[in-house]
């Protein structure tokens, strides 16, 4: 009998410690992809069958937001990434990408404690029209344009996640007008940004190394 109170302690007690553990989502595009770990049709850059000449990549325990929640206790709530996607609704050869865009999936991250926003690169590598600043009075139309986009994303994932810590991280390497449009509009709005440097990639994505890099210098900024 005492042999089963003990056990019985010991899971009840476990039981407690995981529903008391926070959890992490990630809105995101290629970076944060890993096949069988984002959404059903949504497309991969990071698969199970490694390409050599693409990654360096193997196993989901390499990616960095894979490391960032295992090395610091969190859970896994959603991880709703989209190789390709952009934060507006521009894309490549000026391509309507409204399908795929941040602002179409922003909805969909669960009840998370922490949410990692990691975008922009396809915004800045598409050339998406830049657009004015604009933090209300939005319309459709705004939407084409990355910063209107771009803050409208982040009010409405505030109002969304309210008590929920949002972090944007900032790829290295990005057009200026870009990042400096990401730093501006997170200031507007109070969000906490990571402008992340000198990330080791193959074919212009995170390698091991880049991912290892990754994990590091959000740690070293959420310390």
């Amino acid at each position: 009998m005492k042999r089963f109170l003990f056990f019985a302690l010991l899971f009840i007690t476990a039981v407690s410690a995981s529903a008391q553990r926070r959890s992490v989502s990630i809105l995101g595009d290629s970076y944060s992809t890993y096949e069988g770990f984002i959404p059903f049709g949504n497309e991969v850059w990071y698969e199970r069958k490694i390409r050599k000449e693409k990654t360096d990549v193997k196993s989901v325990e390499q990616t960095w937001w894979w490391q960032y929640i295992k090395r610091n206790g969190y859970k896994l709530c959603k991880n709703d990434s989209w190789s390709g996607a952009t934060i507006s609704y521009t894309g490549y050869a000026g391509n309507d990408y409204s399908r795929r865009s941040f602002i179409t999936r922003m909805g969909n991250l669960g009840c998370p404690d922490l949410i990692f926003i990691f975008g922009g690169t396809n915004d800045s590598w598409a050339g998406s029209p830049i657009g004015e600043y604009k933090y209300d009075d939005f319309n459709y139309g705004d939407f084409y344009n990355f910063r209107p986009a771009m803050a409208y994303m982040l009010q409405q994932m505030q109002w969304h996640y309210p008590n929920v810590e949002i972090v944007v991280l900032i790829n290295d390497g990005l057009k200026e007008s870009i990042t400096t449009s990401m730093k501006t509009i997170c200031d507007h709005y109070n969000i906490r940004y990571i402008e992340l440097q000198n990330i080791d990639k193959m074919s212009g994505h995170p390698s091991v190394k880049g991912m290892q890099q990754i994990c590091e210098q959000i740690e070293s900024a959420l310390k």
